[in-house]
């Protein structure tokens, strides 16, 4: 256990409210996937699609570490013109996917066939066992989220859930569920943005740290 244990704690500390929600394990379940080679797909409506996209931009490049290339990995571009700028300015990163930035396959899936289908599609394509789909709704109820967290259990993948506070839909299809202690959609959307950001900080101490 290292430095990502006392990112946790920090978390739990600024957020007595959370402090009983479920990151720890939620952190083991993804950091299990990155060292098994698997990648995090993430989802979501709305705000929940900015969250979607804020996750991936934290988890692809460095976050509060800069995570240069190993000396070996920088070895491979030695011999590329400008390869040792090129070496030096790339970082190393946490696979993901936000579902949400194909603009033309979400409008061709939701024309052809059902806006529903919108991530459930793309989980089908995308997923493989080992991966995790990050479902985010402040419901818990969105059609086109659940749907893709079903595909996601076919596919073999864990499914972490984001929901407010009541029981939802999205719960029964969950390995991981964080209900956030709100029935308000933009105090859950407020909740999700520390939560995130604690999870995808620990990860990168544990890997890249």
């Amino acid at each position: 256990m290292g430095r990502e244990y006392a990112v946790y704690e920090k978390f739990r500390e600024d957020y007595p409210v959370l402090r009983d929600q479920p990151v720890w394990a939620a952190f083991e379940l993804l950091l299990q996937s990155c060292r098994s080679g698997g990648k995090i797909l993430v989802c979501g409506n709305g705000g929940s699609a900015s969250d979607s996209e804020h996750i991936v931009g934290e988890l692809m490049k460095g976050f509060l570490l800069k995570r240069e290339l190993p000396d070996e990995e920088k070895e491979k571009f030695r011999n590329l013109e400008g390869g040792e700028t090129l070496s030096g300015r790339l970082q190393q990163g946490i696979p993901a996917i936000s579902l949400n930035s194909y603009t033309s396959l979400m409008t061709a899936v939701g024309n052809d066939t059902s806006f529903d289908m919108i991530f459930a599609q793309q989980v089908y394509a995308y997923g493989q066992k080992g991966d995790v789909l990050i479902a985010i709704t402040t419901s818990g109820n969105s059609a086109n989220i659940v749907e893709g967290a079903k595909t996601a259990k076919v596919k073999g993948m864990k499914v972490l859930g984001i929901t407010g506070e009541k029981e939802s839909v999205l719960s029964k299809y969950c390995d991981i569920c964080f209900r956030m202690p709100s029935a308000e959609t933009y105090r859950v959307q407020e909740y999700t943005l520390p939560l995130y950001h604690t999870l995808c900080a620990m990860l990168e101490e544990a890997v890249f740290g």
